[in-house]
């Protein structure tokens, strides 16, 4: 885990503002090839692996693309979310901005890379706004285990396809 964080103090004529921001990435290492964990990342209707997430508005089967947009519902608060897809590098990255309430803005990162030890994925959270640490005190513990939720569910696919 790497972890990066600042906060600013900002004096301006009209007031005191404060600027928050919180990034954390998170790594792991799935068997699965990088195809196999691709696919899964970048089917949209299924967020069955995702500890967060529990259902989205979108088809399974759907797949990313830059400038689509969005609903997901998460797991511990029935309030629709609206993702915007941002990047999107086939079999490298996903990059997503989640638009939840105003006060917080959460930027995710996916990166795939295969190497000789097996496929990392990478998870990075970045968290903007005022109401950030409050956000993160309520999902940190979540987002510690998505990329291995990803790596694990990739995985699985991986055995089913050879079984």
């Amino acid at each position: 885990m790497i972890l990066n964080f600042s906060l600013k103090f900002i004096a301006r004529r009209e007031g005191f503002f404060f600027k928050f921001s919180l990034v954390r990435t998170y790594r792991a290492v799935s068997s699965a090839s990088v195809d196999v964990l691709w696919q899964k990342l970048i089917n949209l209707g299924d967020v069955s692996w995702h500890p967060l997430l529990a259902s989205t508005n979108v088809p399974s089967g759907l797949i990313a693309k830059p400038g689509l947009i969005y609903k997901v519902v998460t797991r511990w608060l029935p309030i629709p979310i609206r993702v915007f897809v941002e990047r999107v590098r086939p079999c490298e990255l996903l990059s997503v901005r989640m638009l939840a309430i105003p006060g917080v803005e959460k930027r995710v990162t996916y990166q795939v890379e295969s190497t000789v030890c097996g496929t990392y994925v990478s998870y990075s959270v970045t968290l903007r706004g005022w109401l950030s640490p409050l956000i993160w005190w309520m999902i940190g513990s979540y987002s510690a285990r998505v990329a291995s939720e990803l790596a694990q569910a990739a995985e699985e696919v991986g055995l089913q396809a050879q079984g």
